[in-house]
């Protein structure tokens, strides 16, 4: 029997969007990530370090034909972005100064603390730190 591989990292997270230019203006405007990899009427892609976000059109995503696997979801989706404490500050205050709402603000039993906003999608993000999950908090 051969020894089961172990899975270290997510290399890539995909968030659907109808509208892909509204999402550009605000991940590239608002968040400040540039497009790497991919820019098309199917999505953008955005390098974060050794992971990538894309943002997908799920009607585009999901045809039958295309050289992957096709794939979408429907309804908000969640990402969490690392941050350390103090960025997480820097993030409410910048977004809020942007016109983001933060949609909650909230500090867990462990002390960590989580903000809560949404993309023009509907999807839901965070910034947070990972010693939410127990993690070392470098960023």
């Amino acid at each position: 029997m051969l020894d089961q591989p172990r899975i270290s990292a997510v290399l890539e997270t995909i968030l659907y969007v109808d509208d892909v230019e509204s999402a550009r203006a605000f991940y590239e405007g608002i968040l400040g990530l540039q497009p790497h990899g991919m820019a098309s009427e199917l999505g953008v892609g955005y390098r974060l370090d050794s992971q990538m976000l894309l943002l997908f059109n799920p009607e585009l995503s999901s045809r039958p034909g295309r050289i992957v696997p096709s794939h979408s979801a429907r309804g908000a989706g969640h990402l969490a972005f690392k941050a350390s404490p103090a960025e997480t500050e820097q993030w409410k205050q910048h977004l809020e100064s942007q016109g983001v709402a933060i949609e909650q603000d909230h500090k867990w039993e462990n002390g960590a603390r989580s903000i809560y906003f949404r993309d023009p999608a509907g999807n839901s993000l965070e910034f947070t730190s990972p010693a939410l999950w127990g993690m070392p908090c470098q960023t």
